[in-house]
């Protein structure tokens, strides 16, 4: 149970690991994918599972409330929020949701949450023959005369059919007749229009009616049909009709030849006697209007006569039906055509027509950038219409001719540069070839329009500016200026700083920059002492697109102001008052340095320069100051009648126009020269004892913080070490006759073989080791095995969906010991694409089973435990490095530590120099020092000391006798 429940831990550890890289790399993003299916399938019909597809989680797909973002209509799918399938929600048909469009695409996006996923499916709607042909009339009825030629066509009515593609109408048939076939003519987009043929005339005598069916035929499979009744009624006519002399006409004329001219006479025969022999001619009934304007026939003679102008380019031929018709009941007509030719002669100038054109052509247009296309035209032909053009020299503009005939582009042929010309006047001349030559001429305007090609350039490069500090915040500092060669947005310019704290340009933050104007106003005042100076840069940006920049370095100088008193660095008493003690013995002699008043001011210049000065003192002659280097000495050596303490008070200034000033107060007495020297051993055991104490603790915590980090790495060391299990728990189940002494295996190696140790019992097909006791068995060679090859399909079953390969029912003996399974997996595309996989099944027996799983157990528990004992021999070695340098660290700075006190007072003149070290130490709440033979001036002398160790004075009583003082 603990290994199971070990490996469930890491298990889930992995899993969790794969969730977050999966959701890092793909949170956000989307796909699409696209699935097929017919329509009128059944409601709940699978269209496919969109988590497979999309390799999505389909244990998150409800709580990240996967779903189908739906629009305004109804949806026609839905999704399963368990298992991420697509359904088929309610009756799709295709007629309905996409009429005739082919392909028919249903576009769906769905939508996943915590993050934000969306996917794009796409379900394209097939078509069924789910509809039949159908004509809008059940019957029809014709009316044709019998002296009808066979070959005559009259058109029937078109069926319709909603499918589209195979499924639409596909042919027409009629039923069996001798007199009529039907012909089909393929209009194209599914539109098949049938026509009736007449194939043997007509006899009204005969038959006077005739009854047809119709049918016309989809290309389903089965096909489906729909038909219509044709009846045609015969009518009794005149049964010859006028035949013309020839099968066609023809005749050529020049253009523009005089109105009246005969152009050819048409003449036609009938071999009907009487009324119905008479022809009467006349132009056909489709013949245009516009052709009547033209030409003119007689109706009695056939002649035909030009009646308007001809005009060769706008036509250079015309075909006339003419119409021969008897005068019968029910006349009977002929029709021909007659072809007139008509021949050019040079009458049209070129004409030149601008077909695309761009009136404004952008500068930075590189050479050969097309600016309008022109097109040429002279409707003359032959050389009469060949045509030349050119343009004038002097323009960056050029003709090129074009691959078609009579195009020409008009390109440029250098750069462009709208600053220097912004505009140009173009004339394009075309001459034909004929005789005589004629010729036109166009001018077209061609403005050159701006790009953003320059950029804003600033007055100066660098800037540099000297504000005065303490400056008004809000107030104008000052002014920076950029103009732009480009007009209109290209020119607009705008200003910006560049705050890049990075680059340690914080001062840049407090400033504002109009981006209209490039006025710079401070936010706050400058202070010299904090910057004397800083850089920022300030940025130009057009408004053209893209934009186009430039920048420029403002070095701004802070000017001083005499706005800082001078400050007092020495004396300075713990409580911050400029207010010291200096203890001088009274042997010094004249021009002894009692000590130096340290000041300092934040200002230059002379805002800076300090001055000190004796304010107050209590006697002139004792004491001395040096106005410069703020030094106090003795003007001459001590009385016996001096005071034994001594105020001065130093004045420090400054050498501003306003002149800023401090005071200092120093405090001297006269000591004897042992007293003082005691003194300043105490002073120094005292601070050597704190330095030391410090030193001691934080010693203390890294040595202790390195001791826990040592013992918490030996604790998980043992804890790794005793977690190991030999344990290997069969995954297999055990055989009905099995009687478990195989309980566990260890596998080891010698040479070439591979052991395992499996109980009492051996596995079948395993070879006994001498000397092995019979407990030993030689692990099989896995590619011997692998060579065997055999199928039974009665074995194995394969779901071609989902691919999971399982029994169909139990061994026996006599099945073989291996079976090759070859898997196919294809797609179902048009031209379907195909993988192969080869699964080979080996049976083994139970325990035989048991110990080759014991086997990869041990295998892959080994080399984990190896990577853990390799991890924490690395964190136990760096641990034990730390704590020996912390040990060496600890002695060092214990060994560092001194006892020479040496006093820093000069000795006096007859002083023996007795006194030459002292060495302190506690015992009870007192502290002792040993000072040598001679004593200090206020120490007790400790019984049995041999008059060389002193009780030191209370620090506290001290330091509240000096306070009293």
């Amino acid at each position: 149970m603990e290994q199971r429940g070990r490996k469930e831990w890491r298990a889930r550890q992995c899993w969790f690991t794969f969730v977050v890289v999966f959701d890092v790399l793909w949170s956000g993003a989307y796909a699409q994918i696209r699935y097929s299916i017919s329509e009128e399938v059944q409601d709940g019909t699978v269209v496919g599972n969109i988590a497979k597809d999309l390799g999505l989680d389909k244990s998150a797909l409800k709580d990240r409330g996967y779903r189908i973002v739906a629009g305004s209509t109804e949806p026609l799918f839905q999704v399963n929020q368990h298992d991420g399938i697509l359904y088929v929600k309610g009756r799709i048909d295709r007629e309905e949701v996409c009429e005739r469009s082919s392909p028919c695409m249903i576009s769906l996006k769905t939508v996943l949450e915590n993050p934000l996923e969306i996917h794009y499916v796409s379900v394209e709607i097939a078509d069924i023959n789910d509809h039949s042909p159908d004509f809008p009339e059940k019957e029809k009825r014709l009316e044709i005369s019998e002296s009808a030629l066979a070959g005559a066509r009259f058109q029937l009515q078109t069926a319709r059919d909603p499918d589209i593609g195979q499924f639409s109408i596909q042919q027409y048939k009629l039923s069996h007749s001798e007199y009529f076939r039907v012909e089909v003519k393929d209009r194209g987009e599914d539109r098949k229009v049938p026509f009736l043929v007449l194939q043997k005339q007509l006899d009204r005598e005969t038959a006077g009616k005739h009854k047809l069916r119709l049918t016309a035929i989809d290309g389903g499979k089965p096909a489906k049909s729909g038909d219509t009744e044709v009846i045609v009624d015969v009518l009794d006519v005149n049964d010859n009709s006028p035949v013309f002399t020839k099968e066609l006409y023809s005749v050529t004329i020049r253009e523009n030849v005089p109105v009246g001219t005969v152009v050819i006479q048409v003449n036609a025969t009938d071999l009907d006697q009487g009324a119905n022999c008479e022809i009467i001619y006349s132009f056909g009934k489709e013949v245009d209007s516009k052709l009547m304007d033209l030409f003119g026939i007689d109706a009695n003679t056939g002649e035909i006569q030009v009646k308007g102008p001809i005009d060769f380019e706008k036509s250079k031929s015309y075909e006339i039906d003419i119409q021969a018709s008897d005068k019968g009941p029910v006349p009977l007509t002929s029709d021909r055509s007659v072809l007139i030719t008509v021949t050019d002669v040079n009458d049209n100038a070129p004409e030149i027509e601008v077909t695309s054109f761009s009136s404004s052509i952008p500068e930075d247009s590189r050479p050969g950038t097309t600016v309008a296309l022109i097109s040429v035209n002279d409707l003359d032909s032959g050389l009469n219409g060949k045509v030349i053009c050119s343009i004038e020299e002097d323009v960056p503009f050029a003709l090129s001719p074009s691959v078609k005939d009579k195009m020409f582009s008009l390109v440029t042929k250098s750069p462009l540069d709208r600053e220097k010309q912004s505009h140009y006047d173009l004339t394009i001349t075309a001459k034909d070839a004929g005789q005589p030559p004629l010729s036109s001429e166009k001018t077209i305007s061609v403005v050159v329009s701006d790009v953003n090609d320059n950029t804003p350039e600033f007055l100066l490069s660098p800037y540099t500016f000297y504000v005065t500090e303490n400056n008004e915040p809000g107030a104008s500092v000052f002014l920076v200026k950029a103009s732009d060669r480009d007009e209109n947005e290209n020119a607009h310019i705008s200003y910006h700083i560049v705050r890049d704290v990075r680059e340690g340009n914080k001062m840049a933050s407090f400033l504002n920059i109009n981006s209209e104007n490039g006025d710079i106003v401070a936010l706050t005042s400058f202070d010299f002492e904090t910057v004397k100076t800083f850089q920022f840069h300030v940025v130009a940006t057009d408004s053209g697109t893209p934009s186009l920049s430039s920048n420029v370095t403002v070095n701004v100088f802070i000017l001083d102001q005499n706005d800082n008193p001078p400050v007092i660095l020495y004396p300075l008493s713990s409580n911050g008052s400029a207010e010291g003690v200096e203890e001088i013995p009274r042997n010094v002699n004249a021009g002894h340095l009692v000590t130096k008043v340290r000041a300092y001011d934040p200002d230059i210049g002379y805002n800076g320069w300090l001055l000190f000065s004796l304010q107050e003192h209590t006697d002139h002659s004792l004491f001395g100051l040096d106005r410069y280097t703020g030094q106090i000495r003795t003007l001459r050596s001590f009385t016996e009648t001096d005071e034994a303490e001594h105020k001065l008070v130093i004045l420090v200034k400054d050498n501003g126009n306003v002149s800023l000033s401090a005071t200092a107060t120093v405090v001297v007495k006269l000591v004897e020269p042992k007293e003082a020297f005691a003194a300043s051993d105490v002073k120094s055991a005292a601070k050597k004892d704190d330095e030391d104490t410090n030193v001691t603790f934080y010693l203390m915590i890294t040595l202790g913080s390195v001791s826990v980090l040592f013992l918490i790495s030996i604790i998980v060391l043992i804890a790794m070490q005793c977690s190991k299990s030999t344990d290997y728990t069969s995954k297999y189940l055990q055989e009905a006759n099995y009687d478990g002494t195989l309980c566990h295996s260890i596998q080891y190696r010698s040479g070439d073989k591979r052991y395992m140790l499996v109980g009492p019992r051996m596995s079948t097909g395993s070879t006994i080791v001498p000397g092995s006791h019979a407990n030993t068995l030689v692990l099989p060679d896995r590619r011997r095995m692998s060579e065997e090859e055999h199928t039974d399909h009665s074995l194995f079953g394969l779901d071609r969906y989902t691919g999971q390969i399982r029994t169909l029912r139990s061994f026996t003996e006599t099945d073989e010991a291996e079976h090759k399974l070859v898997i196919l997996v294809k797609d179902n595309g048009n031209v379907s694409l195909s993988a192969t996989a080869t699964v080979v099944v080996k049976l083994v027996e139970p325990k035989e089973a048991f110990a080759a799983s014991d086997v990869k157990s041990a295998a892959k528990k080994d080399d984990e435990d190896t990577n853990v004992t390799f991890y924490l021999m690395i964190t136990l070695g760096s641990v034990s490095v730390l704590f020996l340098i912390s040990i060496i660290v600890l002695i060092a700075m214990q060994c560092s530590k001194s006892t020479d006190y040496t006093s820093k007072y000069l000795q006096e003149a007859n002083y023996d120099g007795t006194l030459c070290h002292s060495i302190q130490y506690r015992s009870g709440d007192k502290r002792y020092m040993l000072v040598g033979p001679r004593m200090s001036t206020g120490s007790t002398i400790v019984p049995g000391s041999h008059a060389n160790t002193l009780v030191l004075p209370d620090r506290r009583r001290i330091s509240e006798e000096v306070g009293q003082i």
